[in-house]
This record gives structure tokens, sequence and C-alpha cells, in this order.
């Protein structure tokens, strides 16, 4: 409307302003000019209604942009009452739901309640009859127990008038009656206990040695694992002797970067397609080989990259040793060995002792423990535990003079293991006194593990 009041206003203007100039010129007296004046009012009366019309339209077009603005806008918050209506609407639906499922809750709680009272009165109505027949019961067994107390009255006074009587025609009284003949049985208790001692000491004797002979044959015989014979070197196989220039480099710093990383010695000969790893420590062995292979398989061969590859391979071994021990474990049933503990068991993966190897071994003597322990009754767990630690101390690195039984000892003590592994494992070689059963199981199972493995390989 604003817009249409200023088009107005214009156009009256503009006609006044028409009107105006053309009663000045008739007042100057220009009659030649009266016609000129005409046209111009004409074309003001034209102007006036083209502003007119230009007016309207602007007018139209702003109220009808108004009209879409105010749709637009109802259209808006209306849609924005509709949600705020349906977000009410959901809440009250929920507020149903909860309102209704706590109903539900309650229902089952008061039926749950009311089962609960009729079970407590049934069982009060039980407990109320058992007491009435208790005490029925009770009142029987005062009466019995009354007539019992007078009848071994009465069995006393028969009792002592026959013993009047026997001493009578013996001649003897009771207490020296029975000093005799307590004196005649110890004579012929004695010799009869003394004969029968021999007799179960010989037969004792005979089982024992069957039983002992039995069991370790059974145990022998239930038992058998795969022999493994492992020595102090490795041959790696490359696949033509160009190779072993590149491995050598030059002037020899390839080879002296892998000795210097892996503590291994490399001996590089005339042997075709082959080198040899030479070293008492089978980890660092396995390690250098690993690395080897690494090293030929990428092509990329120099004392950087040695030692890189020897630094990831020292990872890898010793996570694969970590693997191997938790899976020993898991097959052989014992559970919460501590992380070192489960670490040197993998470790033993990579070391021999006369000629087993020696996860071999100790898994042997694991399981021979527990067998012997099954048929003795013992600690089935605990013997297996102790006969797979028994050798532990062969493959740490700390205090090299001990022997490795003490060692071993050591390092399960640190590890807070039981007291009878404890002993097993020190004095299964006899380093210390045996004070658990356990012990001389470890040991027989250890001597019949070695013993085994001797008889299969010279078999």
């Amino acid at each position: 409307m604003e817009y249409i009041i200023i088009a107005i206003i214009i156009a009256v203007a503009g006609t006044g302003a028409g009107f105006f100039v053309a009663r000045t010129a008739v007042a100057s007296g220009n009659k030649n000019k009266l016609s000129d004046l005409n046209n111009i009012e004409q074309d003001a009366k034209k102007r006036q209604q083209q502003i007119l019309e230009e007016a309207e339209e602007k007018a139209e077009i702003i109220k009808k942009n108004k009209m879409l603005e105010a749709k637009e806008k109802f259209l808006q918050l209306k849609a924005d009452h509709e949600k705020q209506v349906n977000e009410r609407n959901k809440g009250i639906i929920l507020l149903e739901t909860k309102a209704k499922q706590i109903e539900q809750d309650l229902a089952k709680q008061l039926q749950e309640e009311v089962k609960k009272q009729q079970e407590l009165e049934k069982q009060k109505e039980a407990l109320a009859k058992q007491t009435e027949v208790f005490t029925q019961k009770t009142d029987a067994l005062t009466q019995k127990s009354d007539l019992l107390d007078k009848k071994k009255e009465e069995l006393e006074k028969i009792h002592h008038l026959q013993v009047e009587k026997l001493e009578k025609i013996a001649g003897l009284s009771a207490e020296d009656a029975k000093a005799q003949m307590v004196e005649s049985l110890k004579e012929e208790a004695y010799s009869m206990a003394k004969s029968y001692i021999k007799d179960i000491t010989e037969e004792a004797k005979l089982t024992a040695t069957k039983e002992a002979r039995r069991l370790v044959m059974m145990t022998v015989q239930r038992l058998a694992t795969e022999q493994s014979i492992e020595n102090s070197i490795s041959v790696f196989h490359i696949e033509s002797d160009e190779m072993k220039g590149r491995i050598i480099g030059r002037e020899g710093r390839n080879i002296r970067a892998l000795e210097a990383a892996t503590g291994i010695e490399f001996i590089v000969d005339d042997t075709p397609e082959s080198i040899i790893l030479s070293g008492f420590d089978a980890v660092r062995r396995e390690i250098a080989r690993l690395a080897l292979h690494k090293l030929v398989s990428d092509g990329r061969i120099h004392p950087a990259r040695i030692e890189e590859v020897v630094e990831k391979t020292r990872k890898q071994i010793e996570e694969e040793m970590v693997e191997i021990g938790e899976r020993t474990c898991i097959d052989l049933g014992i559970h919460g060995l501590h992380p070192d503990l489960i670490r040197l068991v993998g470790r033993m993966r990579y070391r021999s002792s006369y000629g087993q190897n020696l996860l071999h071994h100790s898994r042997e003597v694991s399981n021979l423990c527990g067998l012997m322990a099954a048929e003795l009754g013992l600690n089935v767990k605990m013997a297996k535990r102790a006969g797979l630690l028994h050798d532990i101390g062969k493959v740490s690195d700390e205090d090299p003079e001990l022997p490795h039984a003490l060692l071993g000892m050591k390092i399960a003590e640190r590890c807070k293991e039981h007291p009878s592994i404890l002993n097993a494992i020190g004095a299964h070689h006899d380093e210390i006194e045996m004070t658990d059963v356990l012990s001389p199981i470890i040991q027989v199972c250890d001597a019949i593990s070695g013993a085994y493995k001797q008889v299969e390989s010279l078999g």
C-alpha cells in the first residue's frame, strides 16, 4: 500500500507541474506556442497514466511477494507447530508405554509376592505337621528310653549274680580270670603277628617291585614323541654361488656386519650353493638364518639393511617363543604360568640336550609325570607343571656358573611357583635334598625320557 500511495503522489505532482507550465505560457501571451503546450499537457497526462500503471504493477508484484512471504512464514510456523505437537505426542506415547510396563512389572511382582506368601503358608503348615509328628516321636522315644534303662538295670543285676556264681565255682575272682586270659591271648597274638608281619613284608616287596615296573612300562608305552636331533650348525642353501659374493660384500663388510649383528659365525667355503652358520646358541642361529633368508629374497644387502633386518627378525623370534610357550601350556593343560616362564618354555624349542630337542623332552617329561601322578593318586596338574619346568635353567642367560637345576629353581622361585615345584626342579639331579613326593617322580621321568630316546636312536 505504501508503494501505491507514493505512485499516486508522483502522478499528481506531474499533473500539477503540467498545468503550471501551461498557465505560465498563457500568461506570457505566447499564443503561438499554445498548441505546443497542449501537446505537452497531453504528454504529461500520458506520462502520469504510465506512471500510475507502472506504480500499480509494482504494487501488485510487491503485494504478491508479500503474500508469498506471508504464506511461507505461515507454512513454516504450521510445520514447526506440527513438529512440536508430534514430539509431544511421542513423549506422551513413551510415557504411556513406560507406565504400562511399570504397571505390568508391578502386577508380576504382586503375583510373585502372592505366590511366595502362599508357599510360606504351605511351608508353615508343613512345619507345624512335622513339629507335631516330631513331638509324638520324641514322646515315644522317651518312653522307650525309660524302658531300656529299666531293662539295663535288670541285666546288670543278672550279670552280677552270674559273676558271683562263676567265682564260687572256679575259686577265682573276675579280675584274676581276666588277667590270665589276657596273658594267654598276648602270647598267642605276638607269635601270630610276627609270622604275619614277615609274610606281609615279603609280599609287599614283591608287589612294590612289580607295580613299579608296570607303572614305568605303562607310561613309556602310552607316551611317544618324535625325536629331533639338533647340533651347533645350520646350513643355508642359496640358488647360485654368485649370491655368495653379495653376501660377503666389498672387502667382507656385509659378512662382518652379519656376524656382529647376530653373534653367529658365517662360513662361506667351496661347498656349492650353501653357507654354514655356526654357533652354540640355537636362537641366534635361527635369527641369523631367517635374517639371511630375508636379505637374499629382498636383494638389498648392505650393513645398514643387515642391522635393520636382524633387529626385526629378533623381535619376530621373541614373539614366536612366547606363542610357542603359550601353545605348549594350553596343550598340557597348565594355566597361570608367569610370562617369563612362558617365554623360557618357548625358548626351549631352539635348544637341544644330548640329542633331544629340549622342548620335546620337557613335554614328554610333563606327560610322564602326569601319568605317574594319576596312577599314584597325586596332584596331576602340579606334577605336569613341575615336569615342564624342570630344565628351565638350561635356556636362561643368567648365572651360567650355577647348575641348571639350581638356576631353574631360582627362576621359578622368582616367578612365585609352589614350593613343591621348586624342590622338584632343584632336586632332579640331586643338587639339593628331596623334601616333596613330586621330586622323585620328576627325577624318574627325566631319566625315563632320556633313556627312552637313547634306546630309540640306537634302535
